[in-house]
């Protein structure tokens, strides 16, 4: 995910196999998994998931779409890479359902987005077929892969703006010099730099601690992304400010991995989304202490 980010991968490879291979995952039965996720894992299928709805919320408590006698009405918003799944995963209040791209009922259209590179749809359904996963007791593990994952995208994008930066400020002359030598730009790519390393470090950990299932892992995900959410939009305008107006250009690359980092700041739940979440859990955490003592 930290090399797709840094080549900013324009295909589905997150939608299909990191969200949607991990709620599959998650929920889905032996016989689910055979038939949906086996097929991922073979890079014959492209898929992706359905969760937000109008009130834009990444709190599963406010999913608000039910299926009824297996068929879902109503509609889903920002669902990356819908227009070109073969089936898409709906997240519902009472389950998690799969549709395929092709059944009655379902209408995908185009929706503007910030990030040029990863396209988004609104789906909506009307009384539209579709197959019972499981419960979404589980969805929360998954999400929390997709959530370090997507935070390790945005460090493989802050290390290629980075680059990108450092190696203008050494040819970029002014006054005769490069504007390299300047301490100002320099104390701006060191602070590039430090945000940069300090997130891939809260990644590596959070990555490690979902793959040992250690008691903190949700707590150190929330952290990943907390900070990298904030620390890809810092490297973001730093970038664009030392390469002054070239930064601004349509032509140059960095405003791509710029709305990159500004859609992927606010997926899964932004920096206040997540100090939020971890108070929670600590708050919840003390409150169980008080109840054994």
């Amino acid at each position: 995910m930290e090399e797709a980010g840094r080549a900013l991968l324009p295909g589905p490879f997150f939608s299909t196999v990191v969200l949607a291979g991990s709620v599959l995952d998650a929920v889905g039965t032996t016989g689910h998994k055979e038939k949906y996720l086996a097929p991922v894992c073979r890079g014959e299928v492209r898929s992706t998931v359905a969760i937000l709805e109008a009130g834009a919320s990444w709190n599963l408590r406010d999913v608000q779409l039910s299926a009824v006698n297996s068929k879902l009405n109503g509609e889903k918003f920002f669902v990356s890479d819908a227009a070109v799944a073969d089936f898409l995963i709906v997240v519902a209040r009472n389950g998690v359902f799969v549709v395929d791209s092709k059944a009655r009922g379902l209408k995908i259209s185009p929706m503007s987005g910030m990030d040029l590179t990863r396209k988004l749809s609104v789906v909506e359904f009307n009384n539209t077929p579709a197959d019972e996963l499981g419960s979404n007791l589980n969805l929360p593990r998954a999400f929390d892969i997709a959530t370090a994952a997507l935070a390790a995208e945005l460090v493989g994008g802050m290390q290629r703006t980075l680059d990108v930066t450092v190696e203008y400020a050494k040819t970029r002359k002014q006054f005769g010099k490069p504007i390299g030598i300047f301490q100002a730009v320099q104390h701006q790519c060191a602070d590039m730099y430090l945000e940069t390393e300090s997130s891939r470090s809260a990644v590596y950990y959070a990555g490690w601690a979902l793959e040992e299932s250690c008691p903190d892992a949700t707590t150190a995900v929330s952290i990943a992304k907390m900070y990298s959410s904030d620390a890809a939009r810092t490297v973001g305008n730093r970038g664009i400010q030392i390469h002054g107006g070239m930064g601004f250009t349509w032509e140059n690359d960095l405003h791509l991995y710029y709305r990159r980092a500004k859609a992927s700041e606010t997926a899964f739940g932004d920096a206040t989304f997540h100090r939020e979440r971890i108070a929670s859990m600590v708050i919840d955490s003390g409150r169980v202490s008080a109840k054994s003592v």
